[in-house]
């Protein structure tokens, strides 16, 4: 237990000082991109309540875009299931907020966080893009784009408060040390590939 404890501890700690340099809070100073990774969550809470991750990264996008940074938005997230669509709800979010239509590319594949990134690269042709959501969530994107050949950066969204974040934050510790296993030992490749889409 101590041995898997210290593991889990460094995995977290490597990833973390991996990314740092990447990082920005900043609109204004984050680098030109063509295209901005937004990553996925639902719009809702079980409860019905608004989830403050989704809303806080729409609210990034839509800076990182208004502020020039960016030429297109590509929404990746869940749509395995019927009537729940993550990269639908985002175009519709962001839409609402004044980002036009035709700057925002859908990817139904971003299951996870790993098949969003990689899909980037193969999918959307981006061997370099901006990831926005959280810090902690930026951090480990950044980590998966570094290790694949992928110039990625982070532009942070607001995060949540502690007790709010607190389920997801503890599921974050586990989830970097199945990034390494993906990472460096298995070898491990998107859900589904699937035709390349041009982002001119």
């Amino acid at each position: 237990m101590l041995v898997f404890s210290v593991c889990v501890f460094i995995c977290y700690k490597k990833v973390a000082a991996d990314a740092a340099p990447f990082m920005y809070n900043d609109a204004t100073l984050v680098p030109q991109h063509k295209a901005a990774l937004l990553l996925g969550t639902s719009r809702y809470l079980s409860s019905g309540a608004p989830n403050l991750y989704f809303q806080n990264r729409i609210a990034a996008a839509v800076e990182l875009y208004k502020a020039g940074k960016v030429k297109y938005i590509i929404a990746s997230g869940d749509n395995s299931r019927n009537a729940y669509s993550e990269p639908e709800d985002m175009k519709m979010a962001l839409m609402e907020k004044g980002i036009p239509d035709s700057v925002i590319v859908l990817d139904y594949a971003g299951f996870r966080t790993f098949d969003s990134i990689i899909r980037g690269k193969e999918i959307f042709g981006q061997s370099s893009f901006v990831v926005i959501s959280q810090p902690f969530h930026n951090e480990r994107a950044i980590y998966i784009a570094r290790h694949n050949d992928i110039a990625a950066v982070g532009f942070n969204a607001k995060d949540v408060t502690a007790r709010y974040g607190f389920k997801t934050k503890l599921r974050e510790v586990l989830a970097r040390v199945k990034l390494m296993l993906d990472v460096h030992v298995l070898g491990t490749e998107p859900k589904f590939g699937g035709e390349r889409i041009a982002l001119k």
